[in-house]
């Protein structure tokens, strides 16, 4: 029985699922679904209706961080979680802040330049983005500058849960029309472009990429 992920790829959620699909070399079927009047259906299997939801023969599985633990145990190479205790609980803590507090800055020059007038037909505020740059952002990227250091990667100085976690959320910034400025946080510029560099994020950007300007006309 083929994977089946259902939610829009926009979704920095799915998009984190679909690079650790991508690592694990992994074929699935997806269904776009947006999170907006979900049926009771699918509440049936994400009583939240948030997106992504993974199913995998009977079993179902909704929300991301327990879709990639799922991957991981199902599908253990290559490894995205570290193994000693320390450097898995500094990962978990690295995919949280993410996707619970980092994503507070980084999705609003994508909501407001993109996800509003595309999507939406708004017009987007840029008083908030220059709020997200200037004011949210900076306390962020000073700290992941920080925990870098002189290392590839956040964890262990190895590509992990991590790196997918914070690094999804640099693309929702960049689909903005957002880079980090490098003067200023030079190693954390430089993780960025190698987060993007890699095949499973490479290739998931190029295909938004596109698909955004599609829509935009």
């Amino acid at each position: 029985m083929s994977l089946k992920l259902i939610g829009a790829a926009i979704s920095p959620f799915v998009r984190k699922v679909r690079v650790v699909l991508a690592e694990k070399a992994l074929s699935y079927d997806h269904d776009p679904m947006v999170p907006f009047g979900v049926s009771d259906e699918y509440k049936r299997m994400h009583p939240l209706g948030k997106i992504p939801v993974l199913v995998d023969g009977d079993k179902i599985i909704p929300d991301s961080s327990p879709i990639c633990v799922y991957l991981e145990k199902t599908h253990p190479d290559p490894a995205l979680y570290p193994s000693e205790a320390y450097e898995l609980a500094r990962a978990l803590w690295f995919e949280e802040y993410a996707d619970a507090g980092f994503i507070a800055g980084t999705i609003i020059p994508f909501q407001e330049r993109i996800l509003g007038p595309v999507f939406f037909k708004r017009e987007g505020d840029e008083a908030k983005v220059e709020a997200a740059l200037n004011e949210t952002l900076p306390e962020h990227f000073d700290y992941l500058e920080r925990e870098l250091g002189e290392n590839d990667w956040l964890v262990g100085n190895r590509f992990s849960i991590a790196d997918i976690a914070t690094g999804t959320q640099f693309v929702s910034f960049s689909h903005g029309r957002a880079t980090v400025d490098a003067k200023r946080w030079p190693g954390l510029a430089a993780y960025v472009d190698r987060v993007f560099a890699r095949p499973s994020f490479k290739a998931i950007i190029e295909e938004e990429q596109a698909s955004l300007k599609s829509m935009a006309g």
